[in-house]
């Protein structure tokens, strides 16, 4: 008996020891309840919301992701009555199944595709997608009758992908300065004023740079491509959101004393989960020269940047990287080839601005599985940063309730400063989660594309709303009189 205790000892202790650093979120401060402003009884839907909590899995025909399906109203409010229909169309490998494992049925619409029928139950659907065993990309779609759709892509990597955890000595603590921010993605603004779009406020013409200043933001996020001039790229001739276009923002973002967050997208067009194309100049380039062409590429962009007097506050090395970047080298299935790249943006990144905080940004809000296997992996192969950038969508990412867990868990495992660099929804209660983090570890929160209407923050003449309060008293709470990094 004696030996067979010690014998569960030794076992335990070594389990223990090959896992990734982790604590109990349960020993999390409490979660907050936000049900009372992102769920109601009933309402009219729009939309079909649509989690899946991993968009990585294994193709060895077990791993598998939970799925939860809602439908919400034009306010982003999950209806908790609703009884809809959902039509799960899968594209690719894999099934679907019920939580307790049975499969679900077959029907065929009237354009002659297949789907497999189901209902919410008291406003929800919760389900499992189970991987398929070859490696590939899996696209589901639950739609309902009159309303706009929900999908995701799921990516499946080989079953014998080697995953890592990291040490102890690969979690350094982050030592450089950074900023509490409360930032705004503005990265349109040049092709609207290019259209002629003038922004108010109380009906006299304002620069919305200067706008955001005096509403309460301090960081302006710019979205930068390589060649987005190609004729298949983002802005075809124009090439809005180039490094000229890159330089002349970045003048009028220090004109307003505001700081400078630069998103690298590594693509002559966008780069997020669902595409991360190789800018057609460097398509032909073997892995080493696209290393240093990554190196080479990042540097020259940041020193110009320098070189006008305007250097970012921050990088990130890649947008919405939880699919890998420059695919298909850096695909996630190539994880190795992946950290490499990443290794050569930070070290561009070093080269010219090396105490700027790089940023590694991952569209996983609500996803703790999949953004502890992400960063995981990433630091077990010796990629180093200094701060944790997440997306946060609801449609696509959980519930705020989820986005606390996950937000909690990283900075007890990894001891990182976290930033929601992306989001629009539920805009006080994002920062407020943000900012809220124990020991000061939240550190900042960029809302996309403030300036279009959809935002809540413009009308559609393009008038500043009352909705801009919001900001006025986040920055009263969360960056007056408040320290300025996040350790």
């Amino acid at each position: 008996m004696k030996v067979s205790c010690l014998l569960c000892i030794i076992v335990l202790a070594t389990l223990a020891a090959c896992s990734s650093p982790q604590s109990d979120t349960d020993t999390a401060p409490d979660i907050k309840d936000y049900s009372a402003i992102t769920q109601v009884a009933s309402g009219e839907p729009t939309n079909v919301k649509f989690t899946a909590y991993s968009t990585t899995l294994m193709a060895d025909g077990k791993d598998k992701a939970r799925l939860r399906i809602t439908v919400i109203d034009s306010l982003g409010r999950e209806i908790t009555s609703a009884t809809n229909p959902i039509h799960l169309y899968i594209e690719g490998e894999g099934k679907i199944t019920t939580l307790t494992g049975e499969s679900l049925p077959m029907e065929q619409d009237t354009a002659g595709l297949h789907y497999h029928p189901a209902a919410l139950t008291a406003g929800e659907l919760e389900l499992y997608y189970v991987a398929g065993p070859t490696p590939h990309k899996t696209v589901i779609k639950a739609a309902s009758p009159g309303l706009w759709a929900g999908e995701h892509e799921i990516h499946t990597i080989p079953a014998d992908a080697k995953l890592m955890r990291p040490g102890k000595d690969q979690l350094p603590p982050t030592t450089v300065a950074i900023d509490r921010m409360i930032g705004a993605d503005i990265s349109w603004l040049p092709q609207l004023e290019a259209r002629g779009v003038v922004f108010r406020e109380h009906g006299q013409v304002v620069d919305p740079i200067f706008l955001l200043r005096e509403q309460g933001f301090n960081f302006i996020r710019l979205r930068i491509f390589v060649n987005p001039e190609n004729a298949e790229g983002y802005s075809p001739e124009l090439g809005f959101c180039g490094l000229d276009s890159t330089l002349a923002m970045a003048r009028r973002v220090q004109a307003a004393g505001m700081k400078l967050l630069l998103d690298f997208h590594y693509s002559d067009y966008w780069a997020d989960p669902q595409k991360q194309f190789k800018p057609q100049a460097w398509i032909d380039l073997d892995y080493p020269s696209l290393q240093d062409t990554v190196t080479a590429y990042t540097a020259r962009v940041l020193r110009a940047l320098t070189e006008q007097g305007t250097p970012p506050a921050m990088v990130q090395v890649g947008n919405e990287i939880n699919h890998g970047l420059l695919w298909p080298d850096g695909h996630i299935s190539h994880l190795d080839g992946l950290a490499g790249l990443l290794k050569a943006g930070v070290a561009g990144v070093k080269a010219v601005l090396p105490d700027s905080p790089v940023m590694m940004h991952i569209a996983l809000g609500g996803q703790n599985d999949e953004s502890v296997f992400w960063l995981d992996n990433m630091l077990a192969r010796g990629v180093q940063f200094d701060l944790i950038g997440l997306s946060y969508y609801p449609r696509w990412h959980g519930t705020l309730e989820d986005l606390q867990r996950n937000l909690y868990d990283l900075i007890d495992r990894y001891h990182k400063p976290l930033n929601v660099v992306e989001y629009s929804d539920f805009k006080a209660a994002v920062n407020e989660i943000v900012f809220s983090l124990p020991d000061g570890m939240g550190v900042g929160t960029a809302i996309w594309e403030p300036l279009s209407w959809r935002s809540g923050l413009f009308t559609e003449d393009h008038e500043a709303t009352d909705l801009f309060q919001v900001y006025d008293e986040a920055k009263a709470r969360f960056l007056d009189n408040q320290p300025a990094e996040g350790q």
